[in-house]
């Protein structure tokens, strides 16, 4: 294969290492620092370039430990419910990915149980990747989704000129590795684009597509250093996708969009974004009645080989680039990043007291 220029090779170890000293020097507990290098180093296998390390750590310093809006060492409460697959939980702020590992663990627990299970999580704090746990779940042979509130209202609903809604992603995963060797995996932001690509693209010095930001006088924009916005993608339908987020959000507790994270809010509203995560046992909707006499998985195969059959082979399965992501990761050997990225990642690494990343930690990507 040809060299891709200007990226280099990152032993995992010396990546997990990094971000877990960077969270306990803001004074994270141990197990924090360790679920935050946990879901990194998946965005890292996955090439998901958006919500990596950089990204966590940005939000922590602006909208985190750094301003109250993330309280480390916080512990979950679970209030009461009368239903039995169904929990609520009040994360007091405590540190995102931390709350939806756990959560997403017991949603996993609840549909072993009972065919389906939920997590619906207030006060919490931005869990970065969703897409993350959903594929762990797949991974184990669960039908996964979950939403999430943004961190902050940065996205203009459809028709109108200020920004209202967050990103809002949605992340679904299904079981199909045994079908296809990777879990079918749709994960989304409800912008064109999420507010990560535009720190990324000024990082990188590219421009955005038409169609993705406004400045700050409304005007559509393909200057990253001039965002201050996004627009939802499909217009109407992302925006409804995004309002859905919000509306989870309000039935669970959370409050006004344009309060979250700003901590002047006005008294007794909330500022933090809430989570949902829901599970289900793929046993639990199966009629066991597969046409042509197929069994679930050749089933699953025989629907995902008619969808990209008739002429649309050249067509991409939803979390098939990440698979592929990181089958190259693991192929190489570590974590691939760009220029502009390791030179983040340096300049963390002294900030930490950690050695600097030399040359020889530092294998150009073939």
């Amino acid at each position: 294969m040809d060299r891709v220029m200007g990226m280099y090779v990152i032993d995992p170890r010396q990546h997990h290492a990094l971000v877990q000293a960077a969270f306990l020097k803001r004074g994270f507990a141990q197990d924090e620092a360790a679920d935050a290098a946990r879901i990194c180093d998946l965005t890292a296998r996955h090439g998901i370039r958006t919500h990596n390390a950089i990204k966590a750590l940005h939000l922590d310093e602006q909208l985190g430990s750094g301003s109250g809006g993330c309280v480390p060492g916080a512990e979950v409460e679970r209030l009461p419910s009368r239903f039995p697959a169904s929990e609520v939980w009040d994360a007091h702020r405590k540190f995102g990915p931390s709350v939806a590992f756990r959560a997403m663990e017991r949603s996993i627990e609840l549909a072993g149980a009972y065919g389906i299970g939920q997590v619906a999580v207030d006060n919490a704090f931005h869990y970065l990747w969703g897409g993350g746990y959903v594929m762990e779940a797949a991974q184990r042979g669960f039908i996964a989704y979950t939403n999430c509130t943004a961190a902050l209202a940065e996205v203009v609903p459809h028709g109108g000129t200020y920004p209202t809604l967050g990103t809002n992603p949605h992340s679904w995963a299904f079981p199909t590795v045994e079908a296809i060797g990777y879990p079918i995996v749709v994960d989304w932001a409800t912008s064109v684009t999420a507010m990560g690509r535009v720190q990324q693209f000024k990082r990188e010095g590219k421009t955005l597509p038409p169609g993705s930001a406004v400045d700050a006088q409304g005007r559509e924009t393909t200057d990253p250093s001039a965002v201050v916005a996004l627009l939802p993608f499909g217009q109407h339908k992302g925006y409804g996708l995004a309002l859905l987020n919000e509306l989870y959000s309000a039935v669970t507790g959370g409050s006004l969009p344009t309060l979250r994270c700003k901590p002047d809010a006005s008294p007794g509203e909330k500022t933090a974004p809430t989570f949902y995560f829901q599970v289900i046992h793929p046993e639990a909707i199966d009629a066991g009645r597969h046409a042509g006499g197929r069994d679930r998985t050749e089933n699953l195969l025989a629907v995902i080989r008619d969808v990209l059959g008739h002429g649309n082979e050249a067509a991409l399965l939803p979390g098939q680039l990440e698979a592929e992501a990181a089958a190259r990761s693991d192929r190489v050997g570590g974590f691939i990043f760009t220029e502009a990225e390791i030179a983040e990642f340096r300049e963390l690494a002294r900030s930490c007291g950690l050695p600097d990343w030399t040359e020889e930690d530092l294998k150009p990507c073939d």
